[in-house]
């Protein structure tokens, strides 16, 4: 009996290690328990399982950790603006960069444009090594299954030439041909991270400098909020807090209400629309001042918007603060009992 007791309270101090650490890499995590993944609840377990591969295979696209994505940049566009994509639009960019170079039309996502199996073929016959480079084998794609009139064989074609690759995990024919958006999402990121196939631009007018990657502060309040199910989802800490919807959505956590009849939501008019951020912005900065009793002398909503990291940063750290006094608050109370 005492064993049995011992077991379950390894146990569960096992599957709460599991959410506290996926929790700390950004999976949102708020209406997951240890007893849900003990009773292996379906959605949340595979829910879970999704995050922390999703969060796997998007670590290394961005341009701080991989300064070859410029070669993504369109003409006239900033490096600044570049490093606002997401992961997934910088992943589908990636792959419309090799379609355009092969000749074939562009895709607009991962689902339904993919469904056919064509796409995949000029992709992978793009970014399949050619050999050029000292030690690198050359691998040929098979392009014949290309013109096969029925979708599952031309798709189980098609996965033959990404096992040449070493790069048939995720989707099978059937996930291929039914458009399934995360397998194929993963597939097409499995991709990237082994064969990227770019080029860092040389000799041109880029600010290098910008580049410096976040901070582990930087990425720890990243996480903290992405835990919370905050929508968007945060990719980049200071641009994805410039219209102060997610910092609005903080307040909440922290039982400071808020009025979303006053919060202006996109998509914002093509006119103005920096004028709606900033509107919210004012109005985070006053929700701080007044409900909240933060210290937020000398921080405006033009310094949300603007993305003024130093203070974006402590009106964040506050809003963390006070979430972490509120959760070990409702513990104490809960043991109390």
């Amino acid at each position: 009996m005492f064993k049995h007791l011992y077991n379950l309270a390894v146990l569960q101090e096992n599957l709460n290690l599991a959410l506290n650490s996926a929790s700390a890499i950004g999976c949102h995590v708020v209406n997951i328990g240890a007893e849900d993944l003990r009773a292996g609840k379906p959605h949340l377990v595979l829910g879970l399982l999704w995050q922390i591969i999703k969060i796997g295979l998007f670590a290394d696209i961005e341009l701080s950790r991989n300064e070859a994505l410029a070669a993504l940049l369109r003409d006239g566009e900033t490096l600044e603006e570049l490093m606002k994509l997401s992961p997934e639009e910088l992943l589908l960019r990636w792959a419309n960069f090799h379609l355009e170079n092969s000749g074939w039309q562009k895709i607009n996502n991962f689902s339904a444009d993919i469904k056919d199996s064509k796409a995949y073929f000029h992709l992978l016959n793009q970014i399949a090594p050619k050999g050029q480079k000292e030690g690198e084998p050359r691998i040929d794609i098979n392009m014949s299954g290309f013109n096969e009139t029925d979708d599952l064989k031309r798709a189980e074609s098609m996965l033959q030439q990404a096992d040449k690759l070493g790069c048939r995990q995720f989707v099978t024919p059937a996930d291929v041909v039914s458009g399934n958006p995360k397998l194929n999402l993963a597939f097409v990121a499995n991709l990237f991270n082994k064969y990227p196939a770019l080029t860092k631009p040389e000799n041109q007018d880029i600010d290098w400098t910008l580049l410096e990657g976040e901070t582990r502060e930087e990425r720890t309040f990243r996480n903290w909020m992405n835990s919370l199910g905050v929508n968007p989802h945060v990719n980049h800490l200071y641009a994805d807090l410039q219209d102060a919807l997610v910092i609005l959505q903080l307040y909440e956590r922290i039982k400071v209400p808020v009025d979303w009849s006053k919060v202006n939501k996109p998509p914002y008019p093509k006119l103005g629309a920096n004028m709606k951020k900033l509107e919210n912005c004012n109005y985070a900065v006053e929700l701080g001042k007044h409900p909240a009793k933060f210290s937020l002398v000398g921080i405006g909503g033009q310094d949300l918007n603007d993305g003024n990291q130093t203070l974006t940063l402590a009106l964040v750290w506050q809003l963390m603060r006070r979430y972490t006094l509120n959760v070990g608050g409702s513990w104490r109370g809960s043991e109390s009992q």
